[in-house]
């Protein structure tokens, strides 16, 4: 059947563009008809879903040069409690005509929905989560959202306190009471000498007493959520549960009243299973919930990095006042020691701020007027003024938070083998439960419909999913919150896992293998002559050039306390070099033709020039009044860890490789120096994609790392995009993973992560996977022909609790994660410094 939706359209301007728009949509395979009103900005296409699907209309709008309008929303989602109830939310959102997309996740309770806002409301996404029989967390006013999903979880572990504690009231005299006797011979022949047999009636009655408040007080939970997964035909956890509990109740309750109806000696009852049953399972999600308050201990630090209030100079005075009330533009006083409210740039003051909570670089970095200042960092032992720049959702703070909120809270394409499975899962237990039953009828003799009974419950038991719900999303939550606090930043599930599979990584040079600012290096004066006069010479000659040798051989005078005076005369002489006199003196620097054009001989400097060219530095020359006084290299130098880095890739089994636009000579010298094993040299700023390519051509898997706008399109072709945070906005929006800080140690680290995070993941989808494959045939009761053993639905519920505790508690070891290389050990040596 045809459907229609509504699309917003934006960029429109004339009836030129909305005739533009309604033939590229009416061009799709299975678009009816497209009718486009430029007054509302609004699309109204009839298709066939059997053909198309609204995102084809969007790809296709963006294809003609609109922009359509999509929305996406977060919504906490309470009373889940296995993979089923997931796929079940997941399937009522993705009925809805005008959702794009939409992704649930167990470990954070959350729904994130992509949608289409002239075609659906949130009011009808919340509708249809309530409908499936869960339940939304309601934004209340003047509560954040993090404050308020706490609060539930807090009040989710304490209900499930009373409950459990509850049930153990009931269920522990209950399960005295059924298996002493059992398993005791001497208690059960002096009740039955004592007493005779109308103990056991007695005794059945008794434990009817205990198991009711059981079965429905706490129990209830499971009728209530397990009822309405049944009724929507989609069946999960609550309802196994429901099911099996209900089974060995009623069977004992039919067993308690008519006792004359069954075969002699066959009206067992199983009020214990029943009882204990709820009590072990309710057990575990306390458990669980526990753990899962554990799992976002990362988020709750980067939230406990936002400072509540700044001191604001307004009108000459120093206000207090809540975060949220500073402008752009505000005056914000930081005393020693505070926490920096807002991100800003220092106006007066010098101090060491501490940015490792941000970076996770260990050392503290300087301040001074000019310098950037980032909210949630804390202020050394100097007092600064500086002014806000960005606020609220726009600080980096803020959208790390959002980052890692959106981490984990994606899913990794390894999930999609744990959803498929999940899809069918429950209906199959289901099916097995019923085979089960009917063949301990058919085939058990005189105790089948006891043990048919108990099997059955068994087999209900131990096949809930929970532990295949939380296997991916904890161990994705766990592991993005370890990569925020070491200042990495995954974009979502896909890049962890996918940074994992790489062959190669490609490095760019300058910002990321170097410091990407030029520095003088060397500076060797020939006899006759003084170092410190020949740079002073030198530096106030270059000071009049804008080149970047210039101002790297000028801050290298400045750095060693040389005034750097003005020249006399200053000439540029385009090609070779300058010339310009100094306190009366001739100076002339440039390259080793310039000298050869002047009749100045080099000859001098030639072992140290070839040195020079070695190790990629093209030497210059100074001449001082018509004589050769010093030759001079400037380069960019390699950044502290940059060796280091690219030896731990190497030592994790991956390729490095270089591209830069430098000539060949230079890029193989600084390869040779860090032991690089590919160079592509002489890469124009649009080749770099190319470059990456060629690497993948090879059947290479690869991640490219960079810096600068020209590096974006890299980053997009890599299979992974790594960008230096403190590189430019446009690197950062493009890349799938962001290293805070510039220190290249970070890759090897992700890296590491990346492989300890799917690890992870992968033994507990064995275990969720392996635990059910192997014990519901044993539930079923495959080993009592040839061993007489019963799995009791008491160890039943035992073992499924115990099943989802271990996943958890599998995926809290990543917290335990520590770097292979670097930023722990600098971090263990830095001295924070003690003045400002």
């Amino acid at each position: 059947m045809s459907r229609t939706i509504e699309l917003g359209v934006q960029g429109m301007t004339c009836a030129s563009c909305t005739a533009r728009v309604e033939r590229g949509l009416r061009k799709v395979d299975g678009v009816e008809t497209a009718n486009v009103n430029l007054a509302t900005e609004r699309a109204t296409v009839t298709y066939d879903p059997a053909v198309t699907n609204p995102q084809a209309l969007l790809d296709k709008v963006r294809d003609v040069g609109y922009e359509p309008v999509t929305s996406t929303l977060d919504l906490g989602v309470t009373g889940m409690t296995c993979a089923s109830c997931v796929s079940r939310v997941e399937r009522a959102l993705k009925k809805i005509d005008g959702v794009l997309s939409a992704s649930v996740n167990l470990a954070t309770e959350r729904a994130t929905v992509q949608y289409l806002p002239s075609s659906v409301s949130p009011g009808q996404l919340k509708a249809a989560i309530k409908d499936a029989g869960y339940d939304v967390l309601e934004q209340q006013a003047g509560i954040s959202r993090e404050d308020q999903e706490r609060e539930a979880r807090e009040r989710e572990v304490t209900t499930l306190r009373r409950s459990v504690t509850f049930s153990a009231i009931f269920a522990v005299p209950l399960l005295i009471l059924a298996m002493v006797p059992m398993l005791v011979p001497a208690v059960d022949t002096w009740l039955m000498n004592t007493f005779g047999h109308g103990v056991m009636t007695t005794l059945n009655w008794i434990m009817l007493a205990l198991a009711l408040p059981v079965q429905f007080g706490p129990g209830l939970r499971f009728y209530r959520l397990g009822w309405k997964s049944l009724r929507n035909g989609s069946p999960d956890m609550n309802s196994l549960v429901m099911i099996g509990t209900t089974a060995a109740f009623a069977y004992s309750l039919v067993a308690t009243a008519l006792p004359r109806i069954f075969p002699q000696g066959t009206a067992h009852v199983y009020y214990e299973a029943s009882a204990v049953v709820i009590t072990l399972v309710l057990l575990g999600k306390y458990f669980e919930a526990i753990a899962k308050g554990r799992s976002s201990e990362a988020m709750k630090t980067l939230l406990s990095l936002q400072a509540k209030t700044a001191r604001v100079v307004r009108g000459g005075r120093e206000l207090d006042l809540p975060t949220d009330e500073v402008l752009v533009g505000d005056l914000i006083s930081v005393r020693p020691g505070e926490k920096i409210p807002v991100d800003g740039e220092v106006v007066t003051g010098s101090s060491f701020v501490d940015e490792s909570m941000i970076t996770g670089e260990p050392v503290p970095v300087s301040k001074q007027p000019g310098a950037g200042v980032v909210g949630g960092t804390i202020n050394g032992n100097g007092a600064l003024t500086f002014r806000a720049t960005r606020i609220g959702a726009d600080t980096a703070l803020a959208q790390i938070i959002r980052l890692v909120e959106t981490a984990q809270g994606s899913k990794p394409p390894i999930q999609g083998l744990a959803d498929r499975v999940v899809a069918v899962f429950v209906p199959v237990v289901l099916g097995i439960a019923a085979l089960t039953f009917l063949a301990w009828l058919i085939f058990g003799g005189a105790t089948a419909l006891s043990f048919g009974l108990i099997t059955t419950v068994a087999v209900l038991i131990i096949a809930c999913p929970c532990a295949m719900g939380l296997a991916t999303p904890t161990s994705v939550m766990v592991g993005t919150g370890k990569a925020a606090e070491l200042g990495v930043l995954f974009k979502g599930g896909a890049a962890l896992e996918g940074l994992q599979g790489l062959n190669v990584i490609a490095l760019d040079k300058t910002g990321t293998l170097t410091k990407g600012k030029p520095e003088l290096t060397d500076l060797v004066t020939r006899e006759g002559f003084d170092r410190v006069t020949v740079l002073k010479l030198v530096a106030a000659a270059e000071s009049q050039s804008e080149h970047p040798i210039a101002r790297a051989i000028v801050d290298a005078a400045k750095r060693e306390g040389i005034a750097v005076v003005t020249p006399e005369s200053f000439e540029a002489v385009p090609g070779f070099g300058l010339e310009a006199r100094v306190e009366g003196r001739l100076v002339q620097v440039g390259a080793d033709r310039y000298m050869t054009r002047l009749g100045v001989d080099v000859g001098t400097f030639r072992e140290q020039a070839e040195r020079l060219g070695d190790e990629g530095r093209s030497p210059l020359y100074a001449a001082i009044d018509g004589r050769l006084a010093a030759v001079i290299a400037v380069a960019d130098p390699v950044k502290d860890g940059s060796a280091e880095a690219v030896r731990a890739l190497r030592q994790q089994g991956l390729k490095v490789a270089m591209i830069t636009g430098d000539n060949a000579r230079t890029a193989n010298a600084i390869a040779r120096q860090l032991g690089i094993d590919t160079v592509l040299a002489e890469v124009l700023p649009s080749g770099k994609s190319d470059a990456v390519k060629t690497l993948q051509g090879q059947g290479q898997k690869v991640g490219f790392v960079g810096d600068g706008i020209n590096d974006a399109p890299a980053l997009a072709q890599a299979d992974v995009g790594l960008a230096i945070g403190t590189g430019t906005d446009v690197a950062v929006e493009t890349a799938d993973v962001i290293l805070m800080s510039g220190d290249l140690r970070g890759v090897p680290n992700a890296l590491a992560l990346s492989r300890a995070t799917m690890r992870n993941i992968r033994l507990n989808l064995f275990w969720a996977f392996a635990y059910n494959a192997l014990l519901i045939p044993v539930a079923a009761g495959v080993l009592y022909p040839a061993f007489g053993l019963l799995l009791s639905p008491v160890l039943a519920a035992a073992a499924m609790g115990f099943s989802s505790v271990f996943v958890l508690t599998n995926a809290l070891r990543l917290r335990g994660f520590r770097p292979p290389v670097g930023l722990d050990a600098v971090r263990a040596r830095a001295a924070v410094p003690t003045h400002a």
